[in-house]
Formats: structure tokens, sequence, C-alpha cells
């Protein structure tokens, strides 16, 4: 992996772990996932029209098509992540589990649908990955306890939906050229013409007592998201989704720091050894 690509990836982890611990500390619910979708949308259409006009880029119906798939995908992606963390689901838990699933089958459809080959090095930091998510996870037969097993189940499900869009966007923005940021402003709009509709059916007025309530995390979350994502498209415009996607879970480690100290979860050793397990095991898929 290069420099940039590099550079690219850890300040996408940063800004990714930022915003999942602003979500987590909010208490989160369809009405803050939905609010801070439709403030993207709005924030970065000016900077996506000037994208069209600086770039001559022309939207061609299979580019219309891969942004609602991904819209779609994302969509899945916000919900479950949200429903974990307000199943119980600490933050030092639920994002390594999810952020660790991912990568493991993101390497297994690269390989299997894009031609990409993995190393030993890489296959070696995959086994260290599933392990340390044990260790994270704590005893896997108390998971059916109160909520720690809904929790975890959402976490893993998060997991498959990461696997899913970043394999989908790997093609939008390398194979059909569609300019990244762009590329996510569609995807978003995509998004809450679905997620919308949805919550106001679910929840009314969570949309409106969200931006009323929690403005300031509404808007950080709008422009944090985007904008970690945005990085990684960029990334992966010239580097193998096999590469980027595991490197990009060292956001595991910045999550599980913030949850250890700014939200004083517990059990802090097995917590961080376990993320530095994953964090190892990232390393192993990167150099593979």
């Amino acid at each position: 992996m290069s420099a940039i690509a590099l550079a690219l990836v850890l300040a996408a982890a940063l800004l990714h772990a930022g915003w999942n611990f602003l979500l987590k500390r909010s208490g989160g619910g369809p009405g803050v996932v939905s609010a801070a979708s439709l403030a993207t949308v709005i924030i970065f259409a000016p900077v996506a029209l000037v994208t069209v006009l600086l770039t001559g880029y022309r939207p061609h119906p299979v580019d219309l098509a891969l942004m609602a798939g991904s819209g779609a995908l994302h969509t899945a992606y916000f919900l479950l992540l949200d429903r974990a963390y307000r199943s119980g689901g600490d933050l030092s838990v639920v994002y390594p589990l999810a952020r660790a699933t991912g990568p493991l089958i993101t390497i297994v459809a690269a390989v299997a649908l894009l031609g990409e080959r993995p190393g030993p090095a890489a296959l070696g930091g995959a086994i260290l990955i599933g392990a340390s998510a044990l260790l994270l996870a704590g005893n896997p037969f108390a998971w059916t306890r109160a909520s720690g097993g809904s929790a975890a189940a959402f976490a893993l499900a998060t997991g498959c939906s990461i696997a899913g869009y970043t394999v989908w966007d790997k093609q939008a923005v390398a194979t059909w050229l569609v300019p990244p940021l762009v590329y996510d402003w569609g995807c978003n709009a995509f998004r809450i013409a679905v997620l919308v509709p949805w919550t106001r059916a679910r929840a009314p007025g969570a949309i409106t007592a969200a931006w009323r309530e929690r403005r300031k995390t509404t808007l950080a979350i709008a422009v944090m998201s985007p904008a970690s994502y945005i990085l990684v498209l960029t990334a992966m415009v010239f580097t193998p989704v096999s590469l980027v996607a595991p490197a990009r879970e060292i956001s595991i480690l910045f999550a599980a720091l913030m949850g250890a100290h700014w939200l004083r979860e517990g059990d802090v050793g097995r917590r961080l050894l376990a993320a530095a397990g994953m964090a190892l095991g990232i390393a192993g898929l990167a150099l593979g």
C-alpha cells in the first residue's frame, strides 16, 4: 500500500471511530441517523456540484444503479449499527466486532469475485482477527443473556453489510470511475429516499426531535461519516480492496480507546488487548 493510500485510510479511520463514539454517546435512534443523513446531502451538495463541474462527469444509468444499490446497503449498515448500540452493546465491543467481520468477508469476496490473491500473512491476520474478536466479546455462551446476545448479533450483521458495500463500491469508483465524492453524495441521496419515510412511519417526530435536541451531534456525524468514507473511496480508486478494507479497521483501536476512557466502559485490559490483536491481524492482512 502506498504512503498516500495509507494516510487516507488512517485519517478515515480516526473520523470513523469519532462519529461512532458520538452516535453511541448520544443514544442514537432512527431519528439521529435520518437527520444526519439529510444534513449530509444538504451540506455536501455544493461540493458535489463543484466536483461535477470541474471533472465534467455525466452519470450513466449504471452509475445510478450502483448508487441505489450502495444506498440500500448503507441504509442496512446504519440501522444495524445503531440497533447494536441501542441493544446495550458497548462501543468497545460492538465497534470492533462489526469492523473485524467486514474485512474477513471482504477478502473472501475479493478472492472469489475480483480475482485478488492475499498471501500467507493475510491469512494469518484473518485468523488473528477472529481470535481477537472472540477475546473481545468475552464468553460467547454468555451472549444469550440479557441484551448481550442481541448486540453481538447486530454487530456481526453490521459487519456483513460492511463487506457488501465495500466490494460493491470498489467496482463503482475503480471500474466505472465514478468520482468518489459524487458517488458518496448520490448514495446518501438514495439512502434518505428510503430511510426518511421509514423513520417517519416507525417513529413519527423522531427526526425533528433529533434535530432540536441533538443538533451538534447530528451535524458532526453528518460531516464526519461521509468525509471518512470519501477518503476510503479515494484510496480504493488506486489500491486493491483486499488491502484498503482491512487497513481502515485500525479505527478499532481508536474506538476501543474512546470507549474505555471517555465512556468509562469496563474490562479495559481485555478489550485493549483484543483490539491490539485485531490491529496486528489487520497489519497481516495489509501486508498479505
